[in-house]
């Protein structure tokens, strides 16, 4: 294991040069090199919330994978620290994939999953690793911790993966994601007393045939008196035009019963309506519950990747949780706006017409509009021109849009046909408060401070220009602009 730790940082300094910095994010955290994706082991720990991540430091595709990691106090600004774990041992030789993080004992633990692949045969199981220092870890010599004895007659280690651990009355919990024998998905739910000798429960929840042929990164947690699953389906189906992207993420709302084991749902929604957001996982804090997510799609092309910059993939900005009326609210980090620089601008009436906010809102930009849109017939913010970022309100039908087809390069896919835009419905007109946040090639909305859309671009040139153009009357309450530093 130390030997393909050692390669890869390595490599790493070696490389990190040739990055092309022209689509680089500033406050998201993204890997020095090479492919991104799921975040993994998200904990607070010794002063620091850490952050592990799904890597392949040696190109900006997808490949065997790693696990990259950084640490931050504040949520917004992040120290890179050296790999914690690689591909070494014959049950995770093929990747270490998705995993979590809990303390025990005053030390950090990863449990995540060790893949291989045999000819056509793909075996996933569960694995520990320790460290004392959260920054070293050792693999343990009773890997793999959780095997084909322990779903043997429920589940196919084929595709069984992401387990997120937990603590509760004593005991230790994991939730693990896998798949029925006819291709739905499926949460497994395990306990231990020491996070080695791990026992199965039950299968908390399955899924219908609408919702995907597998969840994946699962996470259970208990907020403002619900239950909260998390998952992230694959192939779930559509219903009507930009109604979510083929792979998504969800959260159910309601109870588990801990005497069967299993989930009664009350609710389950999209958690993001943008382009960009997948796996999210959570983080306990002394007394919030924060989420962080992939900031970016599968099935669809990588323009970084492309252009050859060497790197691909960022995460979203880490947002506050609560549950109100059955359903999941985000918010961003308090901490943000402690690096938030802010221009207060007086609130004006629009009739027909179009207003320049800003000339030259800087690509680490913040926005911050409120309206009342009671007797507005559309409303059209553009970040940029010629080339535009296009997120448009229609009085009719009162969604929220995002569209990205008029800016920068193309991002394409074969298996997912909404690639250039999607929408939110917002419900009755009235007071609306959309907050933007731009990292250079990211945009993320909180929308009247509950929910979001997350969406990335690669414009071909700068453009700093953000107008609003409003048919019908639109009364602006509040214009705040600023800089994220």
């Amino acid at each position: 294991m130390f030997a393909a730790i050692k390669k890869a940082n390595q490599y790493i300094e070696t490389h990190r040069n040739e990055v092309n910095p022209q689509y680089r994010h500033h406050y998201h955290l993204m890997a020095p090199t090479g492919w991104i994706n799921d975040p993994n082991g998200f904990v607070y720990f010794n002063g620091f919330y850490h952050l592990f991540y799904q890597y392949y430091p040696y190109d900006s595709v997808w490949g065997p994978m790693h696990w990259g990691h950084a640490r931050s106090q504040d949520l917004v600004h992040w120290e890179e620290l050296p790999v914690a774990l690689a591909p070494s041992e014959d049950y995770d030789r093929d990747g270490c994939f998705s995993g979590s993080a809990i303390e025990k004992d005053g030390k950090l633990y990863l449990l995540y999953t060790g893949h291989v692949v045999k000819g056509e045969k793909t075996r996933q199981v569960q694995c520990l690793a320790v460290s004392e220092d959260g920054i070293h870890f050792e693999k343990s010599p009773a890997n793999p911790v959780i095997s084909e004895e322990h779903v043997a007659g429920v589940a196919d280690t084929v595709d069984f993966r992401d387990p997120k651990v937990f603590a509760q009355n004593d005991r230790y919990y994991t939730v693990v994601a896998a798949k029925t024998p006819d291709s739905r998905g499926q949460i497994l739910l395990f306990e231990s007393r020491d996070l080695v000798d791990w026992q199965f429960t039950s299968v908390l929840l399955e899924g219908s045939y609408e919702q995907g042929i597998m969840w994946e990164c699962p996470d259970l947690f208990t907020l403002d008196g619900h239950d909260v699953l998390l998952v992230s389906p694959i192939q779930m189906k559509a219903q009507g035009v930009n109604y979510r992207n083929t792979s998504s993420s969800v959260a159910f709302i309601g109870s588990v019963d801990w005497q069967t084991g299993t989930f009664q749902v009350a609710n389950y929604h999209e958690i993001d309506h943008g382009l960009d957001f997948y796996a999210p996982q959570t983080c306990q804090g002394a007394s919030r519950r924060i989420m962080i997510a992939w900031m970016q799609m599968w099935s669809r092309t990588f323009p970084t990747h492309d252009l050859g910059h060497h790197w691909a993939g960022a995460m979203t900005l880490p947002r506050e949780l609560r549950v109100k009326n059955l359903r999941l609210e985000q918010r961003p980090v308090a901490e943000v706006y402690q690096s938030l620089t802010q221009v207060k601008h007086p609130g004006r009436q629009l009739q027909d017409e179009t207003l320049t906010i800003a000339a030259a809102l800087p690509p680490q930009g913040y926005l911050k509009l409120r309206f009342d849109l009671t007797a507005t017939q559309s409303l059209t913010l553009r970040y940029g021109q010629k080339e535009a970022l296009v997120i448009t309100y229609d009085g009719k039908t009162h969604c929220l849009s995002v569209d990205r087809s008029e800016l920068g390069y193309p991002i394409v896919g074969a298996e997912d046909p909404v690639l250039t835009g999607r929408s939110l419905e917002l419900g009755a007109a009235g007071l609306f408060e959309l907050e933007c946040f731009r990292d250079t090639a990211s945009l993320e909305l909180f929308v009247n401070g509950t929910q979001t859309m997350t969406t990335t671009f690669y414009e071909r040139q700068e453009n700093q220009t953000v107008t609003l153009h409003v048919v019908g009357t639109g009364i602006i309450k509040e214009i705040i602009t600023g800089e994220i530093d």
